[in-house]
């Protein structure tokens, strides 16, 4: 039969097994992944501060038309009719299926939405054999989208905050600011991505960019929690030895999360229509490097906020005051 000390050697020594799995020296490498990592946050950040994000009219108001055709219909076609009448900045895609289209189109001044809406029907219905037909049109104010905007960065602002009390409370504060560096991390990096390639910036993308803050936190944690409990099972390694353990026994069980919801969201990217197009982008994006800053970033972070195991230690209990009981 087991005693309780007899029990907790069995557990750790199986422990010891799995550990022996994979025994990547991820730790001892974070010098090259945080200089990596640091020039990318770089040249997000002068990509944003200069040329800044391309918004979608969710945020900077314009009109937008949906059309339906009884046929498939011809994205590159409209495109070029729509530049040829002047309106350069339109943007044609896809919507639900290939005969229903969306025009996004800018906020113009001294134009009413019914007035352009009528525009460019007879613009992409000039010579063809099948007309368009107006599904529906939407107008959005300025004042609409410098709202959505404010209320976009509350939300980010909003759950950085919460995951920072959250993360303090539950494990150190150093672990909290770790969490917060390598989740906006991913945030800057993805936002780059988007400025670098002049991508649309809306609604669906900012919602991309939350859910994506959920995940690379969940990451973040599992990592914690391993880190946390080996802290109080290992008295004889450093602070970096079992950090560096805590990874590899994480290992496997990032990789297989991350693969899982990768093939989901390569489906989503090539099959979901041009609507979540984006969508699917920033969480591709995002789900590599956040899965890249859980091992490289959030860790590695604590380390060098001084964390220890001296930190995470259950207290002893103070006993002396009934020492002198029989």
């Amino acid at each position: 039969m087991l005693t309780s000390y007899n029990l907790f050697q069995f557990k750790h020594s199986n422990k010891n097994k799995n550990m022996k799995a994979t025994n990547i020296n991820f730790i001892g490498n974070r010098k090259y992944a945080l200089i990596f990592s640091g020039l990318l946050s770089l040249i997000s950040v002068i990509s944003l501060a200069t040329q800044g994000l391309h918004m979608g009219i969710d945020f900077t108001g314009g009109t937008l038309i949906e059309i339906g055709y009884q046929q498939p219909a011809d994205l590159n076609g409209l495109r070029q009719k729509l530049d040829a009448e002047g309106f350069e900045s339109a943007t044609v895609q896809n919507f639900g299926t290939a005969k229903d289209v969306l025009i996004r189109l800018k906020l113009q001044e001294g134009v009413s939405s019914a007035d352009l809406s009528t525009q460019v029907l007879e613009t992409i219905n000039k010579d063809v054999a099948h007309p368009a037909s107006l599904r529906r049109v939407e107008f959005v104010g300025p004042q609409v989208g410098d709202d959505l905007a404010e209320d976009g960065f509350l939300a980010l602002l909003y759950s950085s905050l919460a995951i920072l009390a959250y993360i303090a409370w539950r494990f150190e504060w150093k672990f909290s600011l770790g969490a917060i560096i390598a989740t906006f991390h991913d945030v800057i990096v993805t936002l780059g991505l988007f400025s670098i390639l002049g991508l649309e910036f809306d609604l669906t993308v900012l919602a991309a960019v939350l859910a994506l803050i959920g995940y690379s936190l969940n990451d973040t944690i599992v990592v914690y929690d391993r880190i946390r409990e080996n802290f109080r099972a290992f008295r004889d390694k450093s602070t970096e030895e079992i950090m560096n353990i805590s990874v590899n026994v994480t290992l496997s069980r990032t990789i297989m999360t991350s693969l899982t919801v990768l093939l989901v969201l390569v489906s989503l990217f090539f099959l979901g229509g041009e609507t979540i197009h984006n969508f699917a982008l920033v969480l591709l994006f995002g789900v590599f490097f956040g899965t890249y800053s859980s091992i490289f970033i959030a860790s590695p972070a604590a380390l060098m906020l001084g964390i220890s195991p001296a930190d995470l230690m259950i207290p002893v209990k103070d006993n002396s005051d009934i020492a002198h009981l029989p």
